[in-house]
Parts: C-alpha cells; structure tokens; sequence
C-alpha cells in the first residue's frame, strides 16, 4: 500500500483527493492561497502546483511551430512561451502556499517539468511527485523524480501502452515501486466519450498497480463514474469560478462547487459497500412494511375463516402469509373485527 503525507491509499478509504491549482492562480498570491484554504474547507485531501520555467519548457519564439494550431482549444493560436509565461507558478510562492496547505491538514506537493524543478521541490520535501502526461516520454524527469523514492503519480493520458510500460520500467529499476497511474484525456475541456474509463481495469490488471483519475471533463459525473473501477486517487483542476478569465478556469471545478464534488466522491464509494444480502441495520424497521395475514370482516365465533374475511395486506404484523392456504375454512374459537390478528391457538382443529 502506498502512502502520500500520512495518507493510506486502500480500497476501504474514499479517493485521495487532489485539487489542482495549476494556472488558475491568475499570478495572485493570494488568490492562490484562497483556493488552497477553499479545499481544505471542503474536504479535499491535497492541493497540487505545477512546477516550471516558461524558458524550460519551451522556446522564446514568435514561429508558428510555437503556436497552438488546435481550432477546439480553449488555447487556440496562442504563443506557447507567453502562455507558460503567464501561467507559471513562481518558485517563491511554493513555500507559502505549502505552508498554509499543511497548517490547514492538506498534503501539497507539485509536478515538476524539468530537472531542476525535482531538486528544488526536494529541498520542500515534498511527499510525492506527479508527472504529467505530456512528459511521460521524458524518461530523464521522472527517472529524476524516481531517484527521491517518493511516490510517483503519472498520468497517462497521450500515452500509448508502451510508453506507460517504458516509465514504469524506469521508476522501477530506480529502486522505486511507488507508483499510481491516472487515467485521464489531455484535451481542454475533455469529452466523457474519450475518458475510456474501462481502461482502468485493463491498467490494473496489466501493471498490478493502483490507478486513479486526473478529470478534465466538466462537472463531477465522470470522477463519480470512476469510483467503481477502484481509484485510489482523483484529481481536479479548481478555480474561483468558470469566467474568470484563468488560463484553466473554463474545464476546473469552481468553489462553489468543492463541497458537493467532494461529499458526492465521499458518499459514491461508500455505496459500493461489500457483498451483502438480506436488510441492513437500517433496513430492519422496514421489515413491517411487508404483508401478513389481517382479518378484513367481522367474524363471528365458530364462523369458517374465508377469502372474503381475511386479506393478505401490510404491514408484516398479523399472521405470516405462509399459513393462509392452512387456514382456510378452519373455525374460529373466538369473534375478530376488521384489523384484528387471527393467531393458530384460534382456530379450532375442525
């Protein structure tokens, strides 16, 4: 079993929950540190920057190969180094923000995009690492990441299967078995029709690993769908709310939004339950809702017993049904009213 800031990860414990800051910080400080104090309130167990340099990432160029060419992207025919640019997180806010993440009984860590971010999130001892899904194939980050021997969390989302079975090849001869694989979709919002969660099970099997979800769709129906398929963790972008012009706003959950996205995770894994059958505690006082047998008409002393005096109706407080056939025309020893319970020492034997 995996373990992430004191955390467990087991199948009888809700989904590690992950809010994921990532851009929607909006280069405030302070809105960051909102969202951070958002999650805690509304029960996520995590918050998550991302880590990185817009000069690391990519290149100061005005070419169109630096251009985002996707018509559907939310991000369309943006330069890729001011879109870094804007939505980097600044190394000096990652203590702070950390710091009211643990005061408040949050896990914080990060996912760094390049070498030097690993070390710099060690020297915060972070308790774990993310790799994202477009750095999968970068072998020599999460080899990096690896060398910590803390968790590893890699989402998979561009990845082909032998990319996936590389990286974990890699994480593992580091001496590191630590690792959760998220199934996700790497496009801006994503489709539910190309979350494939099916594939979480096929992961599980083939790998012998724990999985989870990293969700880029809109709303909570596809991070509640997962929950049956054995996620131990599920990440969601947050923000302030959907317009309010962050580069993520528009596929993160907004705050008003936290608590019932975390009471629904939190309530969907506890109806998987176990195997069970008859009533629970719960249940039992339903029990008398059941039918038994009541007498229907006045029923006169030495009277035969017939389906016209008596009906089988609810609740389950008179005679039981099984013994309906028995009665009939049998005599009673005594007057009953409507309502009244006909008991076996009432009839007589013939």
């Amino acid at each position: 079993m995996i373990k992430i800031g004191g955390r467990t990860l087991t199948d009888s414990k809700p989904p590690f929950l992950i809010a994921e800051i990532s851009a929607n910080h909006k280069k405030s400080l302070s809105r960051a540190l909102k969202l951070v104090r958002m999650a805690a309130k509304s029960g996520f167990d995590a918050v998550k920057l991302q880590t990185y340099e817009a000069d690391k990432i990519t290149l100061k160029s005005k070419k169109k190969d630096f251009r985002i060419k996707d018509k559907e992207s939310i991000w369309y025919n943006k330069n890729l180094f001011e879109l870094y640019q804007k939505g980097q997180t600044p190394k000096i806010w990652h203590k702070k923000i950390f710091n009211e993440a643990k005061k408040l009984g949050l896990v914080a860590f990060s996912t760094p995009f390049d070498l030097e971010s690993v070390g710099f999130l060690k020297k915060l001892k972070v308790p774990c690492y993310k790799i994202s899904s477009f750095e999968i194939t970068y072998l020599d980050l999460i080899k990096e990441c690896a060398k910590t021997k803390k968790p590893i969390i890699i989402s998979t989302g561009l990845a082909k299967f032998s990319e996936i079975k590389k990286a974990i090849y890699e994480i593992k001869k580091m001496g590191n078995n630590k690792i959760i694989l998220l199934k996700c979709s790497s496009s801006y919002p994503a489709n539910p029709e190309d979350i494939n969660l099916k594939t979480l099970l096929d992961l599980k099997k083939r790998f012998k690993l724990d999985v989870g979800l990293s969700d880029h769709t809109i709303g909570s129906e596809v991070a509640i769908a997962s929950i049956p398929y054995g996620v131990k963790v599920i990440e969601k972008h947050v923000t302030i709310n959907n317009n309010d012009g962050a580069l993520d706003s528009k596929f993160a959950l907004p705050i008003k939004e936290f608590s019932n996205f975390v009471n629904s995770i939190k309530n969907t894994h506890k109806a998987l339950g176990k195997i069970k059958y008859g009533p629970t505690k719960n249940e039992k006082n339903s029990l008398s809702y059941r039918r038994s047998i009541y007498v229907s008409k006045n029923i006169e002393k030495g009277e035969r017993i017939s389906k016209e005096n008596i009906k089988i109706v609810r609740p389950s407080l008179g005679m039981p049904i099984r013994y309906y056939k028995k009665i009939l025309g049998k005599r009673t020893n005594k007057s009953f009213n409507p309502g009244d319970v006909i008991k076996l020492k009432n009839l007589k034997r013939n």
